[in-house]
């Protein structure tokens, strides 16, 4: 067994597909290398102890908010038969948590990666996602799984409902910047509010979620052959459609047109909307620069820029 175990995890995003993903259509979403989540494991004395940012103690006390955590690491002791084997698990993240970035998969995933490799074990892409989903499906009761496929994936994943979940080509180059509205997310009401919007008017409802599944089709085939232009107007039309779905906010509206008005190739909400993130896609990084500040400026409270291929310019 070794002294130490290190697992590492991404942030993700919905580029494309949010709520009408829930209706049959496709979802794409991706991975942000640059922001985060890290678990090490250290041999210790004794005891079994976590630090994170939610709990700092025993694992003996985790408490029910972090449930998923408790269910997910008591499987992997059993499963290492490792009960009585005394570590310190440090958990860091630069994830938001409740703005659909995948924080609790991404933990849960990095959890998954570290333990494996604090015990020794090899560790395929399938037993992963598998374990993962241990945590998840208490955190979260019925996930579709692409929070955990995105968050220890390079590539973006694309989802269509009842079908298995892959990895896509991406031969883009540009900039993503992500910025938080500073109101959290409200999938739950979200997702009811498009729900009753359907019953009550369901051919204009039905109509924008098949023009949110035609704009996602094509996004695939514009990240496989690095169409940015193209592929930014897909997200300004989908924020029209999620706009007419009733799942914006007016904060959300505001800092979209904001980074539109500073350069951006295109902009969306992403996730379930009423609150959290916005993405805005840049074709370079001085471009991706001033929508960052613009957007900061207009009251984002945080932001993170995602650079494709990592191509510097002079």
């Amino acid at each position: 067994m070794g002294r130490t175990g290190k697992g590492i995890s991404n942030a993700k995003i919905i580029l494309l597909g949010d709520h009408s993903v829930v209706y049959g259509q496709p979802a794409i979403a991706l991975p942000l290398p640059s922001v985060t989540t890290r678990v090490t494991m250290t041999a210790i004395p004794s005891g079994q102890t976590m630090a994170s940012r939610y709990f700092d103690g025993p694992i003996a006390q985790l408490n029910h908010h972090l449930a998923g955590e408790v269910q997910l690491i008591a499987t992997l002791l059993d499963r290492f038969h490792g009960n009585n084997t005394p570590f310190h698990m440090a958990i860091s993240s630069d994830l938001p948590a409740e703005r659909g970035m995948g924080s609790s998969a991404a933990v849960a995933v990095a959890i998954t990666r570290a333990m494996y490799d604090f015990f020794d074990h090899p560790l395929t892409r399938e037993t992963l996602l598998d374990t993962a989903a241990i945590a998840e499906k208490i955190t979260h009761g019925h996930p579709s799984g692409i929070d955990a496929a995105t968050a220890s994936s390079a590539t973006p994943i694309w989802l269509l409902p009842h079908q298995a979940i892959s990895q896509i080509p991406f031969n883009l180059d540009g900039y993503l910047v992500i910025a938080d509205s500073g109101v959290k997310g409200q999938t739950g009401q979200a997702v009811a509010a498009v729900a009753r919007r359907k019953t009550v008017f369901p051919q204009v409802t039905t109509r924008q979620i098949d023009r949110l599944g035609e704009l996602t089709y094509a996004a695939r085939d514009y990240l496989a052959t690095g169409a940015i232009t193209e592929l930014g107007g897909a997200l300004t039309q989908a924020q029209a459609q999620l706009a007419g779905l009733g799942v914006s906010s007016p904060e959300l509206d505001h800092l979209i047109q904001v980074a539109l008005q500073a350069g951006a190739l295109g902009a969306k909400l992403t996730g379930g909307g009423m609150g959290g993130c916005l993405i805005a896609l840049c074709a370079t990084k001085a471009s991706a620069v001033r929508v960052q500040q613009a957007v900061l400026a207009a009251g984002a409270t945080a932001t993170w820029t995602e650079t494709f291929h990592h191509k510097e310019e002079a």
